[in-house]
């Protein structure tokens, strides 16, 4: 049997989605502007921290909020890869409680404000792929709004927790090409040494998502948060954070 859940996989994976996340640099900005982060033995050590910090919790929260939104099959438990529209609920408590903890350990206003803004351009994107995604909130922080397109779209948590944490590290990477002229292919490479790096986290993510969310990571990053606070009130930028 066709499985449609892969293709949906690859396409909440794209860089090139319309959810405006081609607009945010993870941070990446601001640490090319402070002289932190200049080559790409800097650029790799970055991701790394912002993997196994941001990226863990973004990724437990959307692996989460992805297991959250699937009901209970008839017959059992719903198949991790074959979830029918019919079957994804939207616990609306479940789903209010998991965005405050996430805005919880989000100190940084900055943070807090772009991670809203790519929520909302999400669900619209996703609303568009698959009719009838629904949010109780208006703005969801971004893990949250990534749990319930891919919850709608019938992928797993592990799918989930897998997708965002990749993202956690391309979109920076993406951005540092740009912003330092880097060489692609050197890039490519990098993203490639990290690969059992995403693996790592989004297999904790997944372990993590069955907690309660007040029981979920909340593995500090200062240095993102400063560098998104510092980008905030830069005069001159490229990208949104």
């Amino acid at each position: 049997m066709v499985d449609p859940s892969r293709a949906a996989l690859l396409l909440l994976a794209d860089g090139r989605l319309p959810a405006g996340g081609h607009a945010h640099s993870g941070g990446i900005e601001a640490a090319t502007v402070d002289g932190s982060v200049t080559d790409l033995a800097d650029l790799e050590r970055f991701l790394r921290g912002r993997l196994a910090t941001a990226g863990l919790v973004a990724a437990t929260f959307a692996a989460a909020t992805c297991r959250s939104s699937r009901r209970s099959h008839p017959g059992g438990s719903v198949p991790a890869k074959i979830v029918a529209a019919e079957t994804v609920a939207t616990p609306t408590g479940v789903i209010a409680d998991l965005d405050a903890e996430l805005d919880a350990r989000t100190p940084s206003p900055a943070q807090r404000s772009a991670s809203r803004a790519q929520g909302r351009a999400l669900l619209r994107a996703g609303r568009a792929a698959w009719p009838g995604v629904s949010c109780p909130i208006p703005a969801p922080h971004h893990p949250v709004a990534f749990g319930l397109v891919a919850a709608h779209s019938g992928l797993s948590p592990a799918d989930v927790a897998l997708a965002v944490a990749y993202g956690a590290i391309s979109g920076p990477a993406s951005a540092a090409t740009r912003l330092l002229a880097l060489d692609p292919l050197a890039v490519t490479a990098v993203l490639a040494r990290l690969s059992t790096d995403v693996e790592h986290t989004a297999a904790e993510a997944t372990a993590l998502s069955n907690r309660p969310p007040a029981g979920l990571p909340a593995t500090t990053a200062p240095r993102l948060e400063l560098l998104a606070e510092r980008h905030h009130t830069a005069e001159i930028r490229m990208f949104a954070s």
